[in-house]
């Protein structure tokens, strides 16, 4: 019994690391049969996020046509998803099914601002009003120094000085 006990965590940790490579395995397998099933005119999204159409697919690599006439050679490990072409059409052309059955249009959706300048609400709700950047002008600024001199000497200590003796 006490041979058991000591092995339990071993027999655990086989048994973990089976699983997890078995769940690797299956990933990879799908992935490779994805990849597989590119064909010319599919709709791709590589792992880097840019979408792109297969123009040819090769043993190793596949030539996708990332723009109107522009052409590019990637790995195959390098395709991330292999689109239908409702979900392409869909995320590259904005088009969707929806519009044919008469449901939400694209005029429908709600606008995403590009800034969250509308999401904070400012003091001055009326108007535009801007607050002044502008430097202040020398004279000012002359006034105020001679302002923080005169007080330094009122004190009878200039900057650095401490009252320890």
């Amino acid at each position: 019994m006490d041979n058991l006990v000591t092995l339990l965590p071993f027999i655990v940790l086989i048994g973990a690391m089976f699983l997890m490579t078995r769940s690797a395995k299956k990933k990879q397998q799908q992935a490779l049969q994805m990849r597989s099933s590119m064909q010319p005119g599919t709709g791709v999204r590589t792992i880097g996020g840019m979408y792109a159409t297969v123009k040819e697919a090769g043993d190793d690599t596949v030539l996708l046509e990332v723009a109107p006439g522009v052409h590019a050679i990637y790995a195959k490990n390098s395709i991330g998803a292999v689109l239908d072409d409702a979900e392409y059409n869909r995320i590259v052309h904005g088009e969707t099914d929806s519009e044919e059955d008469g449901e939400l249009s694209a005029d429908d959706l709600p606008a995403v601002p590009d800034d969250a300048s509308s999401l904070i609400e400012s003091d001055d709700a009326k108007g535009d009003a801007k607050p002044d950047l502008t430097k202040k002008e020398a004279a000012a600024e002359g006034d105020e120094a001679a302002g923080s001199a005169d007080a330094a000497r009122k004190d009878g200590k200039t900057d650095g000085e401490a009252d320890t003796k």
